[in-house]
């Protein structure tokens, strides 16, 4: 683990830059004397979770909560956040998802500004677009396992649509994650540390502790799901049941099927509709029985029903998005950015680190757009991981994956499968520094990160 000297080193964070990072800079989209009324206040601060009886997890969260409280508010309204951050290293938050300036964005490399220790913060802007949107830090961990997305600075951001038909009985909002990281050897034998996890919650308990999501016979659910894992994807399943997915990435799919397993790269948010029809008391959880015996589930329970909860065995199946895209044809991209991802192993002794085109961050080259114009990336996957892509500020429109064409789908998370290839289109209209990089926390700590610049 980094005490505060090493992390600050490692960082490039300075005690002189950390008191630098406290005095405001101020922009339209930035903080603004004098201080505005806001209409959120988050405190980032200590905070200890009891995810089972006798299981205390010890963290950093927003508001004395994990997950942090979820934000509701309506698209393109403007509000103002006040961020405290109430402990000792410095921080920032990220509104994952939304297309909002640089300035506020919450990426230092973007140079949206931390907010110093024990130092506080006013942001403003305009939610959008509409759908399940989320916040958490964008810190990075360099390795230190109570730091960045390993601990519990994240929460839900729903961005409220201008008009909703709500064609569900109820509304539920589950964050599932990873507890009690530790280093471990997988993998091949010249790979470097990975992560094992001792615990999983869905919100903030464990598996058969907390309430249950309490149903009824024909009810239609809505789940809006988020995988806030720091590295590790996600399958989910609930036996007897079907995931209708009418939404991915908080932006509605042009073709809603129906799956019996939902899986979820890092970041990655699904809503999905179930309908009630199997009466009794079940547990939604990972397919992976050692991850669910872990915590990583919650029970289902209809009305009236009482027992045991019941987990039949579902086969993994390979997660697939061209079934809910389209076969339309795509407009031509302005040009064309190839990108190839490869590891540089850390043999036993260091993390692994990761190139794009053979350099790694800070060193690998901006990708540069013009306004307007639509771009495509061209993923090559020369690894045996799969790589959460993350484009800040914008989305994507897939248009290629596992060998299948598609469009229709547009995200901010593209989850690209070990040793394949992939192609993106995206809208450059967003100008600013725009950050690339894998979600996964260790991936994008040690190399794989770039910069869209406009030019």
């Amino acid at each position: 683990m980094l005490n505060r000297r090493e992390f600050l080193a490692v960082t490039g964070v300075s005690a002189v830059g950390a008191a630098l990072a406290s005095v405001p800079r101020f922009s339209s989209l930035a903080a603004l004397p004098p201080p505005a009324k806001s209409d959120l206040t988050l405190h980032i601060a200590p905070v200890s979770v009891e995810i089972a009886p006798g299981v205390v997890i010890k963290t950093i969260g927003y508001n004395g909560k994990v997950p942090g409280p979820i934000l509701r508010y309506r698209e393109g309204k403007r509000i103002t956040v006040d961020v405290h951050n109430d402990t000792d290293m410095p921080e920032i938050v990220h509104w994952h998802g939304q297309f909002i300036s640089s300035e506020v964005d919450g990426s230092e490399e973007e140079g949206t500004p931390v907010v110093a220790p024990h130092s506080s913060r006013q942001y403003t802007f305009e939610p959008s677009p509409a759908g399940s949107r989320w916040y958490h830090t964008h810190m990075p961990s360099k390795g230190n396992l109570d730091m960045g997305l390993f601990n519990g600075q994240f929460g839900f951001f729903y961005v409220e649509p201008k008009s909703e038909p709500g064609n569900y009985d109820q509304e539920i909002f589950l964050a599932a994650h990873h507890w009690g990281p530790s280093l471990a050897h997988m993998g091949p034998p010249n790979n470097g540390w990975e992560i094992a996890y001792k615990n999983g919650t869905i919100n903030e308990k464990a598996l058969g502790h907390g309430e249950p999501i309490r149903v009824k016979q024909g009810q239609r659910v809505l789940l809006r799901m988020l995988n806030s894992s720091a590295t590790d994807d996600i399958s989910f399943a609930l036996p007897g049941h079907k995931f209708k997915v009418i939404a991915m990435d908080g932006n509605p799919v042009p073709t809603q099927a129906s799956v019996d397993v939902l899986t979820m790269g890092v970041a990655e948010r699904v809503d999905a509709v179930v309908e009630m029809n199997q009466p009794g008391v079940w547990i939604l959880g990972s397919i992976d029985d050692e991850e669910r015996m872990n915590g990583m589930g919650i029970v289902i329970e209809y009305a009236g029903q009482t027992g045991e909860p019941v987990w039949t065995k579902t086969a993994k199946v390979p997660w697939d998005y061209t079934p809910f895209g389209t076969q339309d044809k795509l407009p031509e991209p302005e040009k064309t950015f190839d990108l190839t991802f490869k590891k540089i192993p850390g043999n036993r002794v260091d993390f692994n680190h990761w190139t794009i085109n053979d350099k790694s961050w800070p060193d690998t080259d901006p990708i540069l757009v013009e306004k307007g114009k639509r771009y495509r990336m061209v993923f090559h996957n020369q690894t045996g991981d799969t790589h959460p892509l993350h484009l800040h500020r914008h989305e994507f429109e897939i248009v290629k994956i596992g060998g299948k064409n598609t469009a229709g789908i547009k995200k901010d998370i593209v989850n690209i499968p070990r040793f394949s290839d992939a192609e993106v289109d995206f809208v450059a209209n967003q100008p600013g520094p725009s950050l690339f990089h894998c979600h996964m926390q260790l991936h994008m700590d040690f190399g794989f990160m770039a910069l869209v610049k406009y030019t």
